[in-house]
């Protein structure tokens, strides 16, 4: 959307298309028909559950988001991780009303991994490098594909070609991979 409003020069997407399974094109289609536009892949990471050392509530998966028990702490509307929270508990027959919790939201991986390691949530869905930076487990749900939207009239810009050249440096790579759950095996491809 900030594309679309002129209002930056690259975007990160990790959407989720609930159709396909696919990620980010069918978003770009939709909502820049007009606006020509680069995708280009920056890293695959994996979500999932967040839990506290030793998962106290013993969660296993997806399902145990409904029991009496468990406080789930949320992302924001429109993210990428609400999207995938909201595919997934689709598939499992349970109604967000079913969750407590569901309507508390927070905007960062992080901000997730803290409200689990403070007590105030037993299991919020982020990204697995939140989780290890608190030392908290992780139940992996899916490993998700993270690009670059750029539209095309800064693709060539000096910045922009800046930016590809760091991504696609070994030393990027390394320190990304390190941050663990990230893998870096396309990025620097071109998709659109």
């Amino acid at each position: 959307m900030a594309i679309r409003k002129g209002v930056c020069h690259l975007a990160g997407s990790h959407l989720l298309d609930t159709q396909d399974g696919s990620y980010n094109v069918s978003y770009i289609r939709k909502y820049l028909p007009d606006t020509p536009v680069k995708s280009v892949h920056l890293v695959y990471r994996d979500q999932g559950l967040i839990v506290p050392r030793d998962n106290p509530k013993n969660i296993r998966g997806i399902e145990d988001l409904a029991r009496d028990d468990v406080r789930f702490i949320n992302r924001q509307g429109g993210s990428g991780t609400r999207i995938l929270l909201d595919f997934r508990i689709k598939e499992h027959g349970i109604a967000p009303s079913a969750i407590k919790g569901y309507e508390t939201e927070e905007f960062t991986h992080m901000s997730v991994a803290v409200a689990v390691l403070s007590g105030a949530a037993d299991v919020g869905l982020g990204i697995y490098a939140a989780a290890k930076a608190l030392n908290l487990e992780f139940i992996p749900v899916v490993t998700e594909q993270y690009d670059l939207v750029i539209p095309q009239a800064y693709f060539d810009s000096e910045n922009i070609r800046i930016l590809l050249e760091t991504i696609n440096s070994a030393n990027f790579r390394q320190r990304v991979e390190s941050l663990g759950g990230y893998s870096t095996r396309r990025t620097g491809e071109v998709i659109l």
